[in-house]
């Protein structure tokens, strides 16, 4: 991706109440859904820590706080850009109804899974009214792609062993 499909912190170009904001952090993406002024709302780890960190926690958390945050906080030093990439899948809802569920999510504690319920799933559902995650199936297959892997190496040790004892 190139760094001009991304935007600064001072101009979020262009960004309209409903939008959904893409970080890049450091071996994944965090999303959230722009609201308007400056504020976006998104989910954390219920403990409070800096965004920075939340990649290693997210990943035992199985809880999450909404917020409602300045986009610039929630960005961080990370590079970013609006991407409604589901849009031509699943129509969007309207902006005022997006807003209006968004505000009545702020500051209920939820529950988070990484693979089935993270923070692009609950910015889909608000936009969409489906949680949707292309990153999260990505992880899911390679998960299954790693446990056939290790089943067919299973497999053929013990095909091998077998073959060796009857020799």
């Amino acid at each position: 991706m190139a760094f001009s499909d991304c935007f600064s912190l001072t101009y979020p170009h262009n960004a309209r109440p409903g939008d959904l904001i893409e970080v890049f952090r450091p071996g994944y993406q965090h999303w959230a859904l722009y609201l308007g002024d400056g504020y976006v709302i998104n989910i954390a780890p219920v403990d409070g820590i800096p965004s920075s960190f939340t990649s290693a926690k997210s990943v035992f958390s199985t809880k999450a706080l909404v917020k409602m945050q300045l986009l610039k906080d929630v960005v961080g030093n990370d590079r970013y850009r609006i991407n409604n990439k589901y849009d031509t899948t699943y129509p969007p809802l309207p902006v005022e109804e997006v807003i209006q569920r968004s505000e009545f999510a702020i500051g209920q504690e939820v529950a988070y899974d990484l693979l089935v319920n993270n923070c692009e799933h609950f910015v889909t559902l608000l936009r969409y009214g489906e949680g949707v995650s292309e990153q999260a199936n990505r992880a899911i297959s390679t998960i299954g792609f790693v446990a056939a892997a290790i089943d067919i190496f299973a497999f053929l040790g013990l095909f091998s062993k077998r073959q060796r004892t009857k020799y």
